[in-house]
C-alpha cells in the first residue's frame, strides 16, 4: 500500500517515511500541502498521513480537496498540542484518525492500518449496496435521457464508454447496465485501472502462469477470466498505460487473452464497460491515449452530467442517501427543510454525488433534531468573485503568491516552477531575488 506523508518538518517527515517503508508500506514524503496535492493528481495512493499546519495548503484544506475533487483516500492527521481542536475538526470533515506530537511511530502504524481497513470496508459496503428498484428513478430530464439510452444499449453486447466528473456515479451506472442485461446472472467485476502500478495491473487483468516471474508460485486467473460470461468494468480507463492500451486493443480485436508467461490463447466471454473522468479525445491529441483504442471504446458514449446540472434530482438523492446512512447510525432517516434543499441547489458540488453523501453523513453525525436544516449542512461559503480577489491585492502581490505557490508545489524545483508559470528559469530566479524568497 502506497502512503503519502505530508509534513513540513523534515526530520519528522523523513523518519515517518523510513518507518513506514520498513513496516511494509511504500511511503513517499512531501514538504507541503501543494506538493501533496500535485502528487495525488499524478500517482495512485492508498492513504495519506498529513500534518495540520503546512505552508501553501494546510492539512484541513488538503483533506477538503480530496473529499470534493481529489481521490477518495483515508487521512490520518498529525497535530501539535495546541491544534487538538483543529484535529477534531478534521475528524468531523472526514479524517479517519489523528495523533498529537510527539507520538510513537508504532502507534501511527497501528492507526494507519486501522484507517485503511475501515476505508476499504466502507467502500466494499457501498459497492454491495443494491441498486434502486427499477420503478424508482431520479426525476430529472437529464437522467431520463440516460435511462432511455441504457434501456436500448444494456440488452446488447456493445461496449459502453461512460464519461463524467469524479463522483457522478459511473460505477453505479455500469452496475445498472449489467442488471438490465442478459448477463445479470453472471459476475460483475470492477477494477480502477488508475489505482494499480502497471506491472500489477497487467497480472490482475490477464492473470499469470506459475513461474512467470519471481513469486509466481501458482497459476492465477485474471479479471477477464473471472468475469466469465458476466461484465468486466474498467474504471478510469484514461489512466491505462500505453503498453497496456496495446494489449487491451488486441483483446478487443481478437476476443482472446494470454496469461503472463502463458502460450495458450484464452477466449474472452465477458462484456466490457469502461469509464473515465478524462476527455479521451483530448488525451488522444496529446499522445497519451491511442486513437485506435479510443474509437474501439467509443461505441456507445454515455455522459453522466455533474450534480450541478441535476438539481431536480437533489431531493430524490438526499432521500435515498439518508435512508441508507441513517440506519447505520441507529436512527430513523430525517427529512430536509426547504431552506436546506435551497442551499444544496445553490452549491456547485465539485465532488458531485460522493460529496453530497459525505456532507449528509457529517450532518447526521451531529444532528440533534428530526430534520436537516441549512445550518446542519455546514456548506462552505461561496468563493469570492474574481474581481474582488483582484481588488484585494496588487498585481505584484498576486504575482508573489503565484510564484510562492509554484515553488511550494514543486518543493523548490525552480525549473518545474518556471515551466508551470510560463516563464524562463532565469526570469524566475530574478523574481525570487527581487521578492526576497
Amino acid at each position: 500500500m502506497k502512503i503519502l506523508v505530508a509534513d513540513d518538518e523534515r526530520n519528522i517527515r523523513e523518519s515517518l517515511v523510513k518507518w513506514l517503508n520498513a513496516s511494509g508500506f511504500e511511503a513517499v514524503g512531501v514538504e507541503n500541502g501543494l506538493a501533496a496535492q500535485r502528487l495525488l493528481q499524478e500517482q495512485p495512493f492508498s492513504g495519506v498521513v498529513s500534518d495540520l499546519r503546512m505552508p501553501g495548503l494546510d492539512g484541513l484544506a488538503l483533506l477538503a480537496w480530496c473529499r470534493t475533487e481529489g481521490p477518495d483516500l483515508p487521512f490520518v492527521m498529525i497535530s501539535a498540542h495546541g491544534e487538538i481542536k483543529d484535529a477534531v475538526e478534521a475528524m468531523h470533515r472526514g479524517a479517519k484518525d489523528y495523533l498529537v506530537k510527539p507520538f510513537d511511530p508504532v502507534e501511527l502504524e497501528v492507526r494507519l492500518r486501522a484507517a485503511l481497513e475501515a476505508h476499504r470496508d466502507g467502500r466494499l459496503a457501498r459497492a454491495l449496496t443494491p441498486a434502486p428498484a427499477a420503478d424508482e428513478r431520479p426525476p430529472s430530464a437529464a437522467w431520463a435521457k440516460i435511462e432511455a439510452l441504457i434501456a436500448k444499449a444494456a440488452p446488447t453486447n456493445s461496449l459502453l464508454l461512460i464519461t463524467g466528473e469524479s463522483g457522478t456515479g459511473k460505477e453505479v451506472l455500469a452496475r445498472r447496465v449489467h442488471e438490465l442485461s442478459a448477463r445479470k446472472g453472471g459476475p460483475f467485476v470492477a477494477i480502477n485501472v488508475g489505482g494499480l502500478p502497471e506491472s500489477l495491473l497487467e497480472s490482475e487483468l490477464f492473470g499469470y502462469e506459475r513461474g512467470a516471474f519471481t513469486g509466481a508460485d501458482k497459476r492465477k486467473s485474471g479479471l477477464f477470466e473471472l468475469a466469465g460470461e458476466g461484465t468486466l468494468f474498467l474504471d478510469e480507463i484514461g489512466e491505462l498505460p500505453l503498453p497496456l492500451q496495446v494489449k487491451l486493443l488486441r483483446v478487443l480485436q481478437e476476443r482472446k487473452i494470454q496469461r503472463l508467461g502463458g502460450t495458450v490463447p484464452i477466449p474472452v466471454e465477458s462484456r466490457l464497460l469502461v469509464a473515465t473522468n478524462r476527455d479521451l479525445a483530448a488525451e488522444v491529441k496529446a499522445g497519451r491515449f491511442r486513437e485506435d483504442l479510443f474509437y474501439r471504446l467509443n461505441v456507445v458514449p454515455v455522459r453522466l452530467p455533474p450534480l450541478r446540472e441535476r438539481t431536480d434530482d437533489l431531493e430524490w438523492l438526499c432521500r435515498r442517501l439518508l435512508a441508507k446512512l441513517a440506519p447505520a447510525m441507529g436512527r430513523p432517516a430525517p427529512g430536509l427543510t426547504p431552506g436546506a434543499l435551497k442551499a444544496l441547489a445553490a452549491y456547485p458540488f465539485p465532488g458531485n454525488v460522493r460529496e453530497l453523501e459525505n456532507l449528509l453523513e457529517r450532518a447526521l453525525i451531529f444532528l440533534e433534531g428530526e430534520v436537516v436544516t441549512e445550518a446542519d449542512l455546514g456548506l462552505p461559503a461561496p468563493p469570492a468573485e474574481k474581481s474582488a480577489l483582484i481588488r484585494a491585492g496588487t498585481l505584484q502581490e498576486l504575482e508573489l503568491r503565484a510564484i510562492r505557490d509554484a515553488l511550494l508545489r514543486w518543493e523548490g524545483n525552480q525549473t518545474r516552477a518556471a515551466e508551470e508559470l510560463g516563464i524562463t528559469r532565469r526570469t524566475l530566479f530574478t523574481k525570487i531575488k527581487d521578492y526576497g524568497l
